[in-house]
């Protein structure tokens, strides 16, 4: 007999997997937790039924939210993580010298936990001395902490649940008074094909507050549609004008110095949604 998961991405479409293993299922206080081992793309962490994150292709995800602003803002000392209880952004984040302190604040535990367990490959660098973890709520982190941080990444599951408040303009506008005078910001927005309207409501909300905002894609494969957003909003670097020659090559499989100005050249019909 065989097993397989599928996740409803529409009311009338759905990627399915193949399972080898249910790792663990569980009702957290905040939402419906399954760890699965998959034969195509390996332990799949899903939150919600949503998929989260593959072993096989997690990196892209995180590549592409971490490196694009953390090589944009030129002294990136301070970084907050809101939501990415898998670690992952952590990780790449780690990856620049110049940050002395990544803060990762993950409203459910269960999420860090289980990730440790099953993701040690994602998970690994939440252990790492320049990192904070708090479990905690990302909005009310941000209402608290401001002009505290020089880049703030919003790492959240899609607009369900409890990451519904990180869609918010209230959130952006918290984002843009927690971040310090030259602050960058950047969070996932979703995919073109099935949430165009998302993507035009955060990018309307985020130029009403930030004076450079900038979207930009990336493909992964176990996401909605494949084609991923995300917007940057940036109250002084432009990630247009970074000078590609002066990014060092580091250690990754997705981002490079020759990408970080070509992720923000869209297609025609995702371009539409931004103006």
């Amino acid at each position: 007999m065989e097993l397989w998961y599928t996740e409803k991405q529409t009311e009338s479409f759905g990627i399915t997997a193949k399972i080898r293993e249910t790792l663990v299922t569980e009702k957290t206080d905040f939402q419906d937790l399954a760890m699965i081992d998959t034969e195509e793309f390996g332990r799949m962490l899903v939150l919600d039924g949503m998929v989260m994150t593959t072993i096989k292709d997690e990196f892209v995800y995180h590549e592409m939210v971490a490196h694009p602003a953390l090589y944009t803002h030129p002294n990136p000392k301070h970084v907050l993580v809101v939501g990415g209880g898998d670690g992952g952004v952590i990780r790449e984040v780690l990856k620049h010298p110049e940050v002395e302190k990544a803060v990762l604040v993950e409203i459910d535990g269960k999420v860090i936990e289980y990730s440790k367990k099953y993701l040690p490959e994602i998970a690994g660098e939440l252990d790492n001395p320049r990192v904070e973890v708090i479990v905690n709520d990302g909005y009310m982190h941000i209402h608290d902490h401001k002009n505290t941080y020089d880049v703030i990444m919003v790492d959240s599951t899609e607009p369900v649940g409890p990451a519904v408040e990180l869609f918010s303009r209230g959130f952006y506008q918290g984002i843009f008074e927690a971040l310090k005078e030259d602050g960058i910001f950047v969070a996932q927005t979703d995919n073109p094909w099935f949430k165009a309207d998302l993507i035009q409501t955060v990018n309307r909300d985020v130029k009403e507050i930030f004076p450079i905002v900038r979207v930009y894609c990336a493909n992964i494969p176990t996401y909605p549609s494949g084609l991923w957003t995300f917007t940057l909003g940036s109250k002084k670097y432009d990630p247009l004008e970074v000078d590609e020659t002066k990014i060092p090559e580091i250690n990754t499989k997705y981002y490079t110095p020759r990408l970080h100005k070509a992720a923000f050249a869209l297609p025609k019909f995702v371009e539409d949604l931004t103006k």
